[in-house]
Formats: structure tokens, C-alpha cells, sequence
């Protein structure tokens, strides 16, 4: 009989690629990691891991049970959810990781309007940049992720995640109030490729969204200065240091006097946001309403400026 505790830990080293990561991601030691592993080798009958360079990889055999794992874990979570509905599990806490904007503009309506209309339900949030909070959520260190579309990002088809589609919001041109552009009604990118730019750091999916929307004009943005606060990166633009992207609804509410905010010619550069929680616990009692909330709050957002 397979012991699903030890399915946890394959699908964290699967994640993780070393056993010492994995450990810490499931606060455990290596040696527990490794002694898991070796018992459920054991169950199985079978080699489920290999070496591969500094790290590990899933032998032909592990990628099977990876696969059933996705669905043995998401159906425990159903199991859960469930009780938890029979058991009439209205009240208790759900911790949220949700990345700034997405906080100010969707998570923070959502808990005033939870408030009224599921009092029982209390939110923790944690702040959390887009790529942070599917890693928390699927390391059981968060129940719900509000995150942003980025490379590498687990796709549609992930068996450990539900995802739920939120907005999307397109991200408008930042330039110096002096600019030669900054009087056009809109800016065509390939027209800033000569100009130095101003980005978040690499990681960041909005760093992501700059470099793409970039190189699909025709260039690679000379990547001057950075910073992960929206705010400086639009005082940076406004003391001249450069250009840059911004999503709309993070200029919502800034001083812009020293910039010029222009939309974007063409196909302009877009950030999908989503929820995503563990697969199967998406009909729990204390988080379906949750997801119901933010999918309200982000429907009422406006993202035309």
C-alpha cells in the first residue's frame, strides 16, 4: 500500500529538483526526505529517482506515480472539502498570497465584501509577487494564490492547480514629460528601442512581459535601472532616466506630473491575472466563496484607464 504522505514528498522533490530544496519547501531534513523516498521505492517496487548533475530527476517509472500522484492528492482535497461542507465549515482562516496591485485593486474589495456576506471566513494575506505565490499554495504554505501569467508559469493543464481567470490589463507606455513621444495619443514600441528603460528584475513576470513585448517589436530593451516598486519605477522615468511599461491599474492613483502615460500601438503588452488553488479544494466551503469574491471584484475592475 502506498503511503500518499510519501506522494507529497515525490511531487516536492519533483518541484524542486533537489532533495534539500524539497526538504526545506516541506520543512523537513534531507536525510527525512531521502528515507521517505526510499520507503516509498520500497512500496512500489521500483527506482523512481536519478541523479542528474547537482540535483535529482524522475526516473520513467516516477513520472507514472507523478501523474497519479497530481490526481490521488487532488482527490484527497476534494475528500476535504466535502467534510468540510457536510461538517457546515463556514468559518475559519484561509491565507491568501497575492502580489501588490492585485491586493489593492481585487483581494482588498473582496475581504470587505466577504466580510458582509461570509463573516465566518477570516483572510490572511501575504504579500507576494506574481511567480511567489503558486509555490506557497502548492507547498500547503498558502490556500490560494492571486498570481500573473509568467514564463515558465505551470500551465492550464497542471494537474496540482485549479486555476480560475480573473482580468487582464494592458500595460501603457511611462515616458519623461519631455519626451519627443510624450505628445502622441499613442507610442509605438520599435519607436523607444534607441531609449534607455527602466524594468523590474529579472524573475518578476512583469520583467517578463517587457522583454516579450519587446523582442516581438523587433528589440531588446537597454535595461538601465531596476526596481520591483511601481512607484520608483515611475519616478525613475519622471527624473529621466529612462522609459518603461507599467500595467494600468498600477498608475491608478500615482502623482504622474512628471510623466506622459500613453497606450500602446498595436498589440499592446498584457498581464493575465488568475486564482489558483491546490486541485480539488476549489469547492471548499471556506474557499469557494473566496474565489466567487475575487471573481466579482476583478469583473468590476476597469482597466481602460
Amino acid at each position: 500500500m502506498i503511503d500518499p504522505r510519501r506522494l507529497r514528498i515525490l511531487r516536492a522533490v519533483a518541484d524542486h529538483r533537489t532533495v534539500t530544496a524539497a526538504a526545506a519547501a516541506l520543512y523537513l531534513t534531507p536525510s527525512a526526505v531521502s528515507q521517505q523516498l526510499a520507503a516509498l521505492e520500497q512500496e512500489t517496487g521500483h527506482a523512481l529517482l536519478t541523479r542528474s548533475g547537482r540535483g535529482v530527476r524522475l526516473t520513467a517509472a516516477g513520472e507514472i506515480l507523478l501523474a497519479h500522484t497530481h490526481e490521488v492528492l487532488a482527490q484527497l482535497e476534494r475528500a476535504e472539502a466535502e467534510l468540510a461542507a457536510y461538517a457546515g465549515g463556514t468559518a475559519g482562516e484561509v491565507t491568501v498570497a497575492a502580489f501588490a496591485t492585485g491586493i489593492a485593486e481585487v483581494l482588498a474589495p473582496a475581504i470587505a465584501r466577504l466580510a458582509r456576506e461570509h463573516p465566518g471566513i477570516r483572510l490572511r494575506v501575504r504579500d507576494a509577487e506574481g511567480d511567489e505565490s503558486l509555490p506557497l499554495v502548492l507547498a500547503g504554505d498558502a490556500d490560494i494564490a492571486l498570481a500573473v501569467e509568467y514564463r515558465g508559469a505551470p500551465g492550464a493543464d497542471d494537474g496540482r492547480l485549479s486555476v480560475v481567470p480573473l482580468y487582464a490589463e494592458p500595460f501603457d507606455a511611462v515616458l519623461p514629460a519631455a519626451h519627443p513621444l510624450a505628445d502622441l495619443p499613442e507610442v509605438s514600441l520599435p519607436d523607444l528601442s534607441d531609449s534607455d528603460w527602466v524594468g523590474q528584475y529579472p524573475g518578476n513576470p512583469c520583467h517578463d512581459v517587457t522583454l516579450l513585448a519587446c523582442e516581438l517589436a523587433g528589440f531588446q530593451p537597454r535595461l538601465r535601472h531596476s526596481s520591483d516598486d511601481f512607484r520608483a519605477v515611475t519616478a525613475l522615468v519622471g527624473a529621466g532616466a529612462g522609459v518603461a511599461l507599467v500595467p494600468r491599474s498600477a498608475l491608478r492613483g500615482m502623482d504622474l506630473k512628471e510623466v506622459q502615460v500613453r497606450p500602446v500601438a498595436g498589440l499592446p503588452a498584457t498581464r493575465r491575472v488568475f486564482a489558483a488553488t491546490r486541485r480539488g479544494a476549489e469547492t471548499h466551503p471556506l474557499l469557494a466563496p473566496i474565489l466567487e469574491a475575487l471573481t466579482r471584484e476583478a469583473s468590476r475592475l476597469d482597466t481602460r484607464g
